[in-house]
């Protein structure tokens, strides 16, 4: 609270002044505010492990080398804290001097990484920044190029330290989709992309979270880059990537597994990406854990397709819009574990649902034209017959898994219903901050003796496929959860 002061006032005595205008009711809706919009950031590659906050604990570090910069140029004035030394919000940022620069275009030329390193983490502050330039040459020639782990960790820091201190904008930004999209899709594998693919999430997501507060976000970079509207083949390119990273088919080559091995198939292939992405083993072991690469690219690609959801006008066009070109690729998905992590991984839950929605409509013996109710999952419930995967697994898993995956959408309907996700982002913030009612359907209005109607009605239609065979526990014990949270649901 006091840093967040110090960067609205510029002195003790004004803050003093200012705080009463601040009413109870203004601080309690930008509390509301923050908690509903403020996202973990990207979770901090060189900190696994460490039990404590860590993303807390790697922007208190550059907090504090802000603060010691901040510190240094007050000395020479001759006073403990000017207001010159105030925080970036207050004090547009210039560029490092030229006579700075000279040193690291000097270590350029020398091809001496170390000390280009060295210069720019010196050199870069609060209130200095790098040329966009640098900023791009520190990810194409250092950070996406074959060096050891330690050289390309101290490369993503550094990039880390400048977005933290001065966020890359449409103008600034030192990377684009073509360089993106060649580095995903390259055969060598190189070994910082990972990391480079880590530093895209955050450069978007720290855009989006300054063009919402501004109601800018047609200036944002994901507008940019991951819009619906306007670039939708990047989008599909995401998909893409994202099938690939649950497959493994394109994304890398299996290593054999020694007989009598206990790693499962997911396991086995996070550890083929992650030998694939690392060259030396110890270098691997300082960069990335075993069995964390393709998990990560997983999540961080899930990431992306959230923002290409929530970043134009309409929520709801662009998620069906991506859901469209998600269900060919679900249904050739070849693993029951594999379509699970697609999607149970999904940061959207709109587009969770669009996507599961697609699937059980095309699973219908008589598809429906209404809009996705409760109305409408007690009717995939008693409709539904068993989508044809690539896999042949029993009967009775497959409907374990029918079951499982209608669960998933009635959880993620309920919270697009909850938090109006539906709505724009700009719109969806006032409505959470007026406390307003989630908008209900009609065919949202069921009782519990169409629940129990229905069930019963599955369970019958289930024990003819099965024959005189008892229901298996999994199934017993999915159908009761369904029956329970449906019933839970009305009753709220």
């Amino acid at each position: 609270m006091p840093v967040l002061e110090a960067t609205d006032l510029p002195s003790h005595v004004a803050v003093q002044q200012e705080a009463p205008a601040r009413t109870r009711a203004d601080s309690k809706a930008w509390l509301n505010k923050l908690l509903y919009f403020r996202r973990t950031g990207v979770h901090h590659l060189f900190l696994q492990g460490i039990t404590s906050d860590r993303e807390t604990e790697a922007r208190v570090c550059v907090l504090q080398c802000r603060a010691r910069a901040d510190a240094g140029d007050a000395r020479g004035s001759g006073s403990r804290l000017s207001p010159s030394a105030l925080p970036c919000t207050q004090q547009k940022p210039e560029l490092i001097p030229s006579g700075k620069m000279s040193m690291v275009h000097t270590t350029i030329e020398e091809n001496f990484l170390e000390g280009t390193l060295h210069f720019l983490s010196e050199f870069v502050s609060c209130k200095h920044c790098p040329p966009r330039d640098i900023v791009s040459y520190l990810i194409r020639e250092i950070l996406l190029n074959s060096h050891r782990g330690e050289i390309l960790k101290d490369t993503y820091m550094l990039l880390m330290k400048i977005q933290m201190l001065h966020p890359a904008s449409v103008g600034t930004v030192g990377w684009d989709w073509t360089l993106l999209k060649y580095t995903m899709e390259d055969q060598e594998k190189p070994p910082g992309r990972l990391l480079f693919l880590e530093y895209v999430v955050q450069t978007l997501e720290d855009d989006l979270q300054q063009n919402l507060r501004l109601h800018l976000l047609q200036k944002s970079i994901a507008k940019k880059v991951l819009s619906c509207d306007m670039c939708f083949s990047n989008v599909k390119d995401v998909v893409e990537w994202l099938v690939a990273a649950v497959t493994g088919v394109g994304f890398c080559q299996p290593q054999e597994q020694p007989q009598g091995t206990t790693n499962s198939s997911a396991e086995a292939r996070a550890e083929c990406s992650s030998s694939a992405a690392w060259p030396d083993c110890t270098d691997r072991a300082e960069v990335a854990p075993p069995a964390f690469f393709s998990q990560k690219v997983m999540l961080l690609l899930q990431r992306m397709l959230s923002i290409a959801v929530e970043v134009d006008r309409s929520p709801n066009c662009s998620s069906c819009k991506i859901a469209d070109v998600i269900f060919p690729f679900i249904l050739n998905i070849p693993l029951r574990s594999q379509r699970e992590a697609f999607l149970n991984t999904m940061d959207s839950q709109l587009l969770r649902c669009k996507v599961l929605e697609l699937m059980f409509q095309h699973s219908c013996e008589m598809p429906t034209n209404m809009p996705l109710s409760l109305a409408k999952i007690l009717y995939f419930l008693t409709h539904s017959v068993l989508l044809q995967y690539q896999e042949e697994a029993a009967i009775c898993e497959r409907w374990d898994e029918m079951l499982q995956y209608l669960t998933l959408l009635l959880l993620s309907y309920q919270n697009v219903v909850l938090g109006h996700l539906r709505s724009a982002l700009s719109e969806r913030m006032d409505l959470i901050i007026k406390k307003a009612k989630p908008k209900l359907q009609d065919d949202d209005h069921i009782t519990p003796l169409d629940i129990h109607l229905n069930v019963e009605n599955f369970l019958s239609r289930l024990q003819q496929v099965l024959g005189e065979e008892p229901f298996p526990r999994q199934i017993t014990e999915k159908v009761h959860m369904l029956q329970e949270l449906l019933l839970i649901i009305i009753a709220t």
